[in-house]
């Protein structure tokens, strides 16, 4: 069994992986919060259906898997959560965009980004 100090040890290079996939959940979990209407609304254009279904499912995978990868609890199979959850926002964005790339243009590339360093930490557990 690892240690605290194991699971925060910044020389190991999954820990630092693992803890900014949980650190950079909790951004877009306050976005979401701090505006539900609007979240709701972005959903329905996204066309997630039903809309308040998919936010909260969102909200709860966001501080499961934020306290997960932080604290390495099941770190393996909240990053394969978190894993699928991204796969799914790069779908959605990927489908209202129209196939863009680059995320600063609307495009899928961020979550899909995240998704694969979460499939990397699922794979390391």
């Amino acid at each position: 069994m690892a240690t605290l100090a194991q699971h925060f040890d910044p020389t190991n290079e999954f820990n630092i992986l693992r803890i900014i996939c949980g650190l950079f959940l909790l951004p877009h979990l306050a976005m979401k919060l701090k505006d539900l209407a609007g979240t709701y609304e972005l959903y329905r254009t996204w066309r997630l259906y039903p809309p308040k279904a998919w936010v909260h499912a969102c909200i709860a995978i966001e501080i499961v898997g934020s306290i997960g990868l932080v604290f390495a609890i099941y770190t393996r199979y909240v990053a394969a959560l978190v894993a699928v959850f991204m796969f799914v926002a790069s779908w959605a964005v990927w489908r209202v965009s129209n196939g863009k790339w680059l995320w600063n243009t609307g495009g899928f590339e961020y979550p899909l980004f995240w998704a694969i360093c979460c499939v990397v930490l699922a794979m390391h557990g």
